[in-house]
Order: C-alpha cells, then sequence, then structure tokens
C-alpha cells in the first residue's frame, strides 16, 4: 500500500486562507486518477505550520472524509513538542487515516538521545504507523542511521521520508533496519537514484502537478525497469530543480494554479508570491515539457469523477 509515489499534496485555499473544499476535493481526484499510491495531508507542502490545531485535525478529517476510502491518507503529526505531537496522533485514532508522518522536533535541535525518546514516546501513546520524516535543511536537526536503527524496533514505527538528499543515507540505514522497514525518498530530483539503491519510492512535491509521471516512475523502478523509468524522469529533471528555487511549496502551488487544479494559489504569510523571475521560468518549462497534465485533460478527470 505505501510502495510508490505518494504525493505531499498542497492545501487549496481561497483568497481569504481557508481551505478550499471544492479545490481539495479536485486534488483527491486527479491523484486517484493518476494511481497515485497515498496523499500526505499537511506536510511541509500542506503549509502544517501556518494551521492551528483545530484546522489542522478538521482538514486531516476533511481529505479523509473526500477520499472516500478510494487512497490512502497519511496525516503530518509532527510537532517539535512531544506532548503536542502525541495528542494531535491521538486525535486521528479511529478516523479512517492510514498512518502518520512525523517530522523531527524543528528549532529546539536535539540530540539523537532526545530524537529517540521524542519518536519512542508518541509510539508507545497510540497504535497508528508511523512513518519518521528527516529533512535536516527544514528542521536544523539529523536523524541518523543508527538512531533511527533503534527506533525501526518500535512496534508501529515503519518507515520513514528521508530527505536530506544524501544517497548514501539509504545504504547506511538499509544495512542496519530490517527488510522490512519502509524508506521513502524525500527529494525528487535523487528519487529515482534512491529507488535504484534499493528505495521504496517517494513522498513527492513534484506529484502535485505531474502525477502520473511520478507513479510511471516509481511503478517502473520497483519492477526493476529503470532505463524506462530513467527516460520519463529525464523530462522532469529540470522541473524537479525549478520547482525548489524558492522556498516550498511556493512554486508547486502556483504551478497547480497554472494548470487549473486549484482555483487560487494563495499561501498563508510568511509565505509570499513567487518572484516574477520564476514564474516566467516556471510558465517555460511547463510548456516545453508537455506534462500529462493539462487543463483539458485536468478537466476531463474532474467531469468523468463527478459521475461515479
Amino acid at each position: 500500500m505505501f510502495k510508490g509515489n505518494i504525493v505531499a499534496l498542497i492545501t487549496p485555499m481561497d483568497k481569504k486562507g481557508k481551505v478550499c473544499q471544492k479545490s481539495l476535493k479536485n486534488l483527491i481526484k486527479y491523484h486517484i486518477y493518476s494511481k497515485t499510491k497515498a496523499i500526505v495531508s499537511l506536510g511541509t507542502t500542506g503549509e502544517s505550520s501556518t494551521f492551528s490545531k483545530k484546522e489542522h485535525i478538521n482538514l486531516v478529517l476533511s481529505t479523509i472524509k473526500l477520499s472516500k476510502k478510494k487512497i490512502p491518507i497519511i496525516a503530518g503529526t509532527g510537532a517539535n513538542s512531544t506532548k503536542e505531537a502525541v495528542l494531535l496522533t491521538q486525535k486521528f485514532e479511529n478516523s479512517g487515516i492510514s498512518a502518520c508522518l512525523s517530522v523531527t522536533p524543528y528549532y529546539n535541535k536535539p540530540s539523537q538521545e532526545g530524537l529517540y525518546q521524542h519518536f519512542k514516546t508518541i509510539s508507545e501513546n497510540t497504535y497508528l504507523p508511523q512513518i519518521l520524516y528527516n529533512v535536516p535543511s527544514r528542521t536544523g536537526c539529523d536523524l541518523l542511521p543508527e538512531t533511527i536503527c533503534k527506533l525501526s524496533k518500535l512496534k508501529n514505527i515503519i518507515g520513514i521520508k528521508e530527505a536530506s538528499g544524501n544517497l548514501a543515507r539509504l545504504n547506511q540505514i538499509k544495512n542496519l533496519v530490517d527488510e522490512n522497514f519502509l524508506i521513502f525518498s524525500g527529494d525528487d530530483s535523487t528519487a529515482l537514484d534512491f529507488m535504484q539503491l534499493g528505495g521504496n519510492g517517494i513522498i513527492s512535491v513534484t506529484a502535485n502537478i505531474a502525477a502520473q509521471e511520478m507513479s510511471k516512475i516509481c511503478k517502473l523502478s520497483l519492477s526493476g525497469n529503470f532505463k524506462q523509468a530513467r527516460k520519463i524522469n529525464k523530462k522532469l529533471i529540470k522541473l524537479h530543480n525549478i520547482l525548489f528555487i524558492e522556498s516550498n511549496p511556493i512554486p508547486i502551488k502556483w504551478a497547480a494554479k497554472k494548470l487549473g487544479l486549484i482555483k487560487n494559489n494563495t499561501l498563508r504569510l510568511p509565505m509570499t508570491q513567487p518572484s516574477k523571475k520564476l514564474q516566467k521560468i516556471l510558465s517555460k518549462e511547463l510548456k516545453k515539457k508537455k506534462i500529462c497534465l493539462t487543463k483539458k485533460n485536468i478537466f476531463n478527470v474532474f467531469k468523468k469523477n463527478k459521475k461515479k
């Protein structure tokens, strides 16, 4: 269920910054149609840090409801307070959630022992499957392979999103954990190489606008057909990089609006609109690559699913 292309979903908003339920429903339909394996609701790309606890819970529950059990939903439940992370995780018990994605505590800069105790405490206070999330560039701390190994032995810690961009880290982790422990890339530009080295898939930003391509890349890679996967990925390499010229989710949200996936590309402060220079670069790349996602295709998908 959790192997392959998982999207780190953007959060669609109206002009006032409130969640747009219609656009959210359309996004979910798009990913079901594109054979995305699961949706992460309110991870980094979903602007989780700008949501109140009540808003956070309501959005995840709405995503579960709108999915109609047609695609697994993974809830972002990380916090830099262990107590808050536990309480947020517990709110999704008996909700129909498939797993939780829990980022390393940001800003605090805990030691490896602190990180171990943080995730151990969460694990001991819920039955929900936990996926660790290591993204040092965002959090200011790095979850090391030895600590991941210790955590992998806990009852409901099932995998990790490794977003350091360091491919050597994959083998370091694989050599320490059981073969059933899931290891996902959190870096679109190196995801194919990550899977060729034995990774189980990606939790992707690019998949927000190129879900079909990312699903094909993952399916081909996990079946060992790296030659064909690389042909598809070659068309997306420049896009992967452009989407991170400015902080995520600024570029991806603008691109989703440009392609008609969402009505507005509203961001909550302190995130602001992309620069004119980035808009020009991104617009040119979207036209050049002619990815599967086009306005005509999107509307056909929405129309087709509306009847169901």
